[in-house]
């Protein structure tokens, strides 16, 4: 079940290692896209326009998750690159450990705070109450959210890219069962809709940890694997801690377009909220090349193997970029039909969702090269720039929700993430590329090094 990155041809490893992750990351997608179309076509608007509002609030925490559990995964990675088995076990024991604690804290955090900020945010008195509570019952089962990323994020540290799929693709279709059972037979409301993701995503971890146990025997952890060590411990911290900040930095951001945005009228939450959906499951391909090259780079940096890396990089970047490319026209000629599949038949709710589209669409070539980058730097232990372009990040798209709808309306509203783009890039960038000067340098010492010892 486990796979080798550091041998064999970089491109087709990446898009091997690639193809099943991006079908995950499409079925974890589904889970939330089903709620709001079924939200949408069963309730109404108000309904689709409460669960969506909750985005931001749901990225601040739970983006926190998948920043932190892909951090403590990046030190497993490296450890299987460079053979190190008892070191994956006892990475593997160092990050349970972790995320154990993470939980309780953020649970206490996120149910205290949910209803003051629902309010900060301005969420429309018609949906308040529907968006609290689908919201606050993602955040009670926000262990089950923190199992499931920390056992994904550990089999694609040691290459394993399918299992997370196959368990993703059975338990999106619970997902969709449960949403239909709970809101049209038992009539729940949105809450419904919540329960039917938390279930679908317990089922999943269930399934992730049947596997690990019977086909994953690197990561069977034994009793000497959770004598931890402080040096592990803060080697963990480390990494983890900034990539779980550097996320959570960036939703601040999002939820600073959220109270921008609920100052514009359900209609326009609602046409957010659909193109945001069609807009999160166009860009997962580029997502899903980004982590792929943390863990590519990850296990390669453990081997030892630095022009791979190079090579990884350069090649990644030329597929992502010319998907990104082929979407931003896609969204041009079809942004309108593709919003009408959440939205219906309200026309002005599917033409601000087509303006959406095509602004973002626009600029999703930036956002393939800022994947890659960020990814690469993190594979490399490197935390610090990308927290750094993440502020960055925050910093472009307050400014743009704050002072754009001014002048524009809704379009300077969905300009604010194709700027954060770019602001967060252009340090990416040139942090990776004295990175790979740096890592060139190294490999060419090493190579040296070596024929100095073949010649004594």
């Amino acid at each position: 079940m486990t796979k080798n990155l550091t041998v064999g041809n970089p491109a087709l490893l990446i898009i091997s290692f690639t193809v099943p992750l991006l079908i995950g990351n499409l079925f974890q997608q589904f889970y939330n896209m089903a709620d709001t179309l079924i939200v949408g076509r069963t309730i109404g608007v108000s309904a689709l326009a409460a669960v969506g509002c909750t985005g931001s609030l749901s990225f601040l925490i739970l983006g926190f998750v998948m920043g932190f559990t892909s951090g403590t995964a990046i030190i497993t990675a490296q450890r299987f690159g460079a053979g190190d088995e008892p070191g994956v076990r006892r990475s593997f024991a160092v990050s349970i450990v972790l995320c154990v604690i993470m939980t309780l804290i953020l649970t206490a955090i996120s149910v205290v705070f949910t209803r003051p900020l629902l309010k900060l945010l301005r969420t429309p008195a018609e949906i308040f109450d529907g968006a609290y509570l689908y919201i606050i019952i993602i955040f009670w089962a926000g262990a089950v959210v923190v199992m499931f990323n920390l056992l994904s994020n550990v089999m694609r540290a040691v290459g394993d890219s399918r299992t997370p799929l196959i368990v993703l693709v059975v338990a999106c279709i619970i997902n969709i069962i449960l949403d239909y059972v709970f809101i049209l037979v038992f009539h729940t409301g949105v809450e419904g809709a919540a329960y039917a993701t938390v279930i679908a995503q317990l089922l999943s971890s269930l399934m992730c940890v049947l596997v690990m146990v019977k086909k994953i025997p690197i990561l069977t952890l034994a009793k000497e694997d959770w004598k931890l060590k402080a040096e592990d411990i803060k080697k963990h911290i480390a990494v983890a801690l900034p990539m779980g900040f550097q996320m959570s930095i960036i939703a601040i951001g999002v939820v600073v377009l959220q109270f921008a945005l609920n100052g514009m009228g359900t209609m326009a939450v609602a046409a957010f909220t659909a193109a945001q959906k069609i807009d999160t499951v166009a860009t997962m391909p580029m997502a899903s090349f980004g982590i792929t090259m943390a863990t590519y780079t990850a296990q390669n940096y453990g081997a030892r193997k630095y022009d791979r890396i190079r090579q990884g990089v350069i090649q990644s970047s030329i597929i992502s970029g010319s998907f990104a490319i082929f979407m931003g026209i896609l969204f041009f000629l079809t942004g309108s039909q593709l919003a009408a599949i959440f939205i219906g038949s309200d026309p002005g709710a599917v033409r601000l969702a087509h303006i959406y589209l095509q602004i973002n669409g626009s600029s999703y070539i930036v956002l393939a090269f800022l994947f890659i980058f960020r990814q690469t730097l993190q594979g490399l232990g490197n935390s610090f720039i990308p927290t750094i372009a993440g502020i960055l990040e925050l910093v472009m798209r307050t400014l743009a929700a704050v002072f754009l709808p001014a002048f524009f309306g809704f379009a300077g509203l969905c300009f604010a993430s194709p700027l954060a783009w770019v602001g967060a890039c252009v340090p990416l960038a040139i942090a990776l590329a004295l990175g790979m000067k740096k890592l060139l340098r190294k490999s060419l010492a090493e190579k040296k090094q070596l024929v100095q010892q073949q010649f004594r």
